[in-house]
């Protein structure tokens, strides 16, 4: 699908923070508090007045590799296990760190991408891929990557047989999933059952070259915000599938080279690893914030600070906006 031009030039783009470690996931609080996943093993927290702290769980990066993180109510984070290892934990505010799930339907929980935390309280867990290293899975035809649902009823399985499931988001009825299938290159929507079940799975709308969608965030409009890295690209998608590319920050002979890689199959670490252009650092994630929500903040995959942008609309209120601590 043809985009149009990018709306935002990149002098339009700022950056707070500084010193993060693969600021992959971020979350939004309303008392101006930016969260972010941390290489060094924990929790960053940032704020637009400057100041930062780490919660970091005991074992630091020996013992989890932060990924996904959504906070609880009671100001723990629920974070997801980028090591071979996998896993759901809890990480309380003074480094305890907990398992809330290891095995799921039988099977060790591989390495495990992204958590969400929906206004039912239902908690939503994403595996990309079931290979090991996962970037193995960095291609078209594999699709083991699958959805688990933790609720009243326990933790299961909901969907399966997805191309690198990533991150996710639930309609404001509770009604629709929406997953980023990374190397599939597209958007996924599936129905949510009255148990939590999930069916009819529906292509929302397919990306072209250079854009391999990562990071889902919804606006108060009921559009998906859309962070592809590599093309460092984030795109607002309507709700019939038709895109529009807001920010871009890319070199064209690098995207060329991974494009190639990922048409043979060939596409590695080393392609997601490194980054050509002027400003960002692969994109990964966006999460909307500030006092009017209309301010979008961007993880990053190699970044050590937050960019972030005013965005032309406000963000749906998350689950976790007054949970201020």
């Amino acid at each position: 699908m043809s985009l149009s031009e990018p709306l935002l030039p990149l002098s339009e783009v700022n950056f707070l923070g500084a010193g993060l470690i693969r600021p992959e996931c971020l979350l939004c609080t309303s008392d101006g508090v930016i969260y972010s996943a941390d290489g060094r093993g924990g929790v960053a927290r940032s704020s637009a007045l400057g100041t930062q702290e780490l919660c970091q769980a005991a074992g630091g990066a020996e013992a989890i590799r932060p990924n996904g993180i959504a906070l609880q109510r009671d100001g723990s984070f629920l974070v997801t296990n980028l090591n071979d290892a996998g896993g759901l934990f809890r990480l309380d505010r003074d480094g305890r760190l907990n398992d809330v799930l290891r095995s799921i339907d039988g099977i060790d929980l591989p390495a495990t991408n992204f958590v969400l935390i929906d206004d039912r309280g239902r908690v939503w867990v994403t595996v990309s891929t079931r290979r090991s290293p996962r970037a193995l899975g960095y291609r078209r035809d594999v699709a083991d990557g699958f959805i688990v649902l933790i609720d009243g009823k326990g933790a299961r399985i909901v969907a399966d047989g997805l191309n690198y499931t990533n991150e996710l988001q639930v309609d404001r009825h509770g009604e629709h999933l929406y997953v980023a299938e990374t190397f599939g290159r597209r958007l996924t929507r599936f129905r949510i059952r009255r148990f939590g079940d999930l069916s009819e799975p529906t292509v929302v709308t397919e990306f072209a070259a250079g854009t391999f969608p990562d990071g889902l965030a919804m606006d108060i409009d009921e559009h998906l915000w859309v962070t592809s890295p590599v093309s460092n690209r984030v795109i607002r998608v309507a709700p019939d599938g038709a895109q529009t590319l807001i920010l871009e920050d890319s070199d064209p002979g690098h995207l060329a080279e991974v494009e190639a890689a990922y048409q043979t199959g060939s596409m590695g670490p080393a392609h997601l690893d490194q980054v050509r252009s002027t400003k960002l650092g692969n994109l990964s994630s966006l999460a909307f914030g500030g006092r009017d929500l209309r301010t979008a903040f961007l993880g990053s995959l190699l970044g050590d600070r937050i960019a972030f942008f005013r965005a032309p609309v406000m963000g749906r209120p998350p689950v976790h906006w007054h949970f201020n601590t």
